[in-house]
């Protein structure tokens, strides 16, 4: 590995998260051959295949993926080497990496546009995805910081709760609970519950709630965001077991009813998380303190739930 450059694993690291030479290139602005001769020349520095093509698909081998984990944590070191050097000179600026679990997406924009009030020069850079792919950015240092409901077990982190997060049963306005006070659990039997993938941290919760009342869904439909599942339950399909902030347009609109279930809404907590290894670099901590002593402030008003959910829906084509 002496003879490794930093260029040679920099260029690596793009191709194996891109999969592709090609897309690689563009993120670097070099030309295709010029990436694969770099790719070349680090197999034979290693002395072993880093990828390998399956038809028109690119592969990572085993030694690719063990190069590529230590490619990324190196270029993180030296972006946390440039921000601590820039901190020291009194700038402003830095960069700030942050991933969203699916369901934050309806309040964090208002949370960021308020911190950028703030630091108007920090550089932002925003994930939003299942909780599956957020906590392996997380683990594989992709992004400073994570905000979700229920922090990973897989490894140590340090999680923070800066904001409620109640999650309700919610139906189509015209369903026959709606109408219904004090809804007993067993009425939910036979019910046809719209739920989100496995490892989604509010699926989670609605299965330990219903395992605690002895019920046992017979009919569910598994979907992949909470916006196809308001979508659906809007449509009748069925009932829904979803955070509050997420329906704060849909509520006030009457296009959706919160079910009156005993037992709920039941109570969690949104945590900004990092990694227990991990230095924040000064922006990234500065947005840590913002969002534990603003956030309440800025999220736990129903106006701002509806503004937020509001600005979401028009951002949608």
């Amino acid at each position: 590995m002496r003879n490794v450059t930093l260029r040679q694993l920099k260029i690596f690291e793009a191709v194996a998260r891109h999969l592709s030479f090609s897309r690689a290139a563009e993120e670097l602005h070099l030309t295709q051959p010029a990436v694969s001769m770099q790719v070349k020349s680090l197999e034979e520095a290693v002395g072993l295949p880093l990828t390998e093509q399956v038809g028109k698909k690119i592969h990572m081998t085993d030694a690719g993926n063990e190069l590529a984990g230590h490619a990324r944590r190196m270029a993180e070191l030296l972006r946390e080497a440039d921000e601590a050097l820039a901190a020291m000179k009194g700038l402003r600026g830095g960069k700030l990496n942050i991933g969203l679990v699916s369901s934050a997406k309806y309040f964090a924009p208002r949370l960021l546009t308020a911190f950028r009030t703030i630091y108007p020069d920090a550089e932002l850079r925003l994930t939003v995805n299942n909780r599956e792919e957020i906590v392996r950015q997380l683990a594989d240092s992709e992004i400073d910081l994570a905000i979700m409901g229920r922090p990973p077990q897989e490894f140590v982190t340090v999680s923070e709760a800066f904001a409620d997060n109640p999650l309700v049963f919610v139906a189509a306005p015209d369903h026959p609970l709606a109408r219904l006070k004090r809804i007993d659990p067993k009425r939910l039997t036979e019910e046809t519950f719209l739920i989100r993938e496995t490892g989604s941290g509010t699926r989670a919760a609605m299965e330990a709630y219903l395992a605690e009342k002895g019920i046992a869904p017979t009919k569910t439909v598994e979907m992949t965001s909470s916006e196809t599942i308001k979508q659906a339950v809007m449509a009748g399909m069925g009932i829904a077991f979803i955070s509050e902030r997420t329906i704060g347009l849909e509520l006030a609109t009457g296009n959706i009813a919160s079910l009156s279930v005993v037992g709920t809404p039941v109570m969690r907590q949104w945590h900004v998380v990092h990694l227990a290894e991990k230095r924040l670099l000064p922006m990234p901590q500065a947005f840590r303190r913002f969002l534990l002593e603003e956030s309440g402030r800025l999220i736990d008003t129903p106006s701002a739930q509806i503004s937020a959910a509001s600005g979401s829906s028009r951002a949608r084509p």
